[in-house]
């Protein structure tokens, strides 16, 4: 179906993937299945949404650029909500695919493969942590994640402590997702091309996490890796001391030496 060609549009940081090998590379890492519940945030030009829906049968698919959502309604097998994704709420969204599914495919399809989402997308890099932080409330209905992100940002993502990209995302993702890099995209991939490099990193939610206050944990962790360059004693264990808390925990590190159990262990303590 031949379409306008659409401008890509800065305010919503769209630069849209062109290159056929990394397209296929990015299909077979999320090893898409007929009947999945699958959704893809920001499908743009399709490039990335034709070859999932060709082997799903259905895809639900939200973008906020509503000349691009009008192109993507033309689309049968597509379920297209215009919305800013930070706005959706994914609990609610499965339930209503469970049951467009259960009309669409067969009961097995349905009943073995839609029990919970499957969530893709070429995230805008300007919203990204925004975005990863809002689907990480939904994260007990969510089977696995895969985005292309800008490359330092899954750098962050999937550090390890004592490294310089080791910090606030690396522990809040960690604590709740076992994440991978499997894929670097270089900037010649897109049209039109960014000013940097990417990568598309795979998230998949711990099946038996530890229980924690995320809002104690978040706040733990973002007061230790204020002054990062600083001994935990003077951020982290003024902190404590303030509130009367004294756990054992060793305050004379850097925040980026604290594993992240042992974040958890902390506010669990609370």
């Amino acid at each position: 179906m031949k379409q306008a060609p659409h401008r890509a549009r800065k305010r919503f940081g769209q630069h849209f993937l062109a290159d056929h090998g990394i397209i296929e590379s990015i299909v077979q890492a999320i090893a898409p299945r007929a009947g999945d519940a699958m959704v893809e945030i920001g499908p743009g030009l399709a490039a990335l949404t034709q070859p999932l829906v060709e082997r799903l049968g259905h895809l639900t698919v939200i973008e906020l650029d509503r000349d691009l959502a009008a192109r993507l309604r033309a689309h049968a097998q597509l379920s297209v909500i215009e919305s800013d994704v930070l706005r959706v709420d994914f609990a609610q969204l499965r339930e209503s695919m469970l049951s467009t599914l259960a009309g669409q495919a067969s009961q097995e399809a349905a009943s073995t493969a839609a029990r919970k989402l499957r969530v893709v997308g070429n995230l805008p890099y300007n919203i990204s942590t925004p975005i990863l932080f809002h689907l990480l409330d939904f994260v007990d209905v969510i089977e696995d994640q895969h985005f292309m992100l800008q490359k330092e940002v899954v750098d962050r993502m999937v550090a390890r402590p004592s490294t310089s990209d080791y910090g606030r995302l690396s522990v809040m993702l960690q604590w709740r997702y076992a994440m991978e890099n499997v894929l670097f995209v270089p900037p010649e991939s897109f049209d039109p091309p960014p000013r940097v490099d990417s990568a598309v990193v795979r998230m998949v939610p711990h099946p038996e996490p530890v229980a924690v206050d995320v809002r104690r944990l978040s706040e733990i962790v973002q007061v230790a890796f204020s002054q990062r360059r600083k001994l935990l004693r003077h951020t982290l264990g003024r902190w404590l001391e303030d509130r009367g808390e004294a756990h054992g925990f060793d305050v004379q590190r850097r925040a980026e030496e604290v594993p992240v159990a042992e974040y958890v262990t902390l506010a669990r303590q609370a």
